[in-house]
């Protein structure tokens, strides 16, 4: 797989771990199948970490299931990887390594309601299609302006960036 990121991720200090996790890249015409998150009024792919002892395939289907709603996915088939270190909140440790990887797929049939989690429903997360030209505009500004913004906010920017060059998508 490719990387996505242009630039190493460069470590934070203090204490670190690893959380491996899975995310969808979801193209349906001009559109992406997207999450907006009214508490940092930002844009991201679906999908999530990977459980101890997951698949990652089974993780990415199970996250779709459960932020999106999309009951049958039909293809999965890799995209890139971005590695990037965050803040950590807990008090275990100071910072985590996150390893996202990305994967194109494909979703058919009906979608069921989204079974999110409770914090995801507290934060006003929804699935959403929309062109991803919009969605990279609308981040980018969040970037520059917002005080609200999510840590993942320019990892989501980045991808959506390459997808949308790579997909020739307007």
């Amino acid at each position: 797989m490719k990387q996505l990121n242009l630039m190493p991720a460069e470590p934070l200090p203090g204490s670190c771990f690893v959380r491996q996790a899975a995310r969808a890249i979801v193209i349906r015409g001009n559109e992406i199948l997207l999450l907006y998150t009214a508490r940092y009024d930002d844009y991201t792919l679906p999908g999530g970490g990977i459980d101890e002892n997951e698949n990652i395939e089974s993780a990415l289907a199970r996250e779709l299931l459960e932020e999106t709603g999309a009951k049958s996915v039909t293809s999965i088939q890799p995209y890139g990887i971005y590695e990037e270190y965050q803040h950590w909140y807990k008090p275990d440790f100071d910072t985590v390594k996150i390893i996202s990887h990305c994967f194109l797929v494909e979703i058919c049939g009906d979608f069921t309601a989204p079974q999110m989690e409770s914090y995801e429903q507290a934060n006003g997360m929804r699935p959403v299609w929309l062109p991803i030209k919009e969605a990279i505009a609308h981040n980018k500004y969040a970037l520059k302006s917002s005080d609200k913004k999510g840590q993942s906010l320019q990892r989501e920017t980045i991808i959506l960036e390459t997808v949308a060059k790579e997909f020739k998508l307007n």
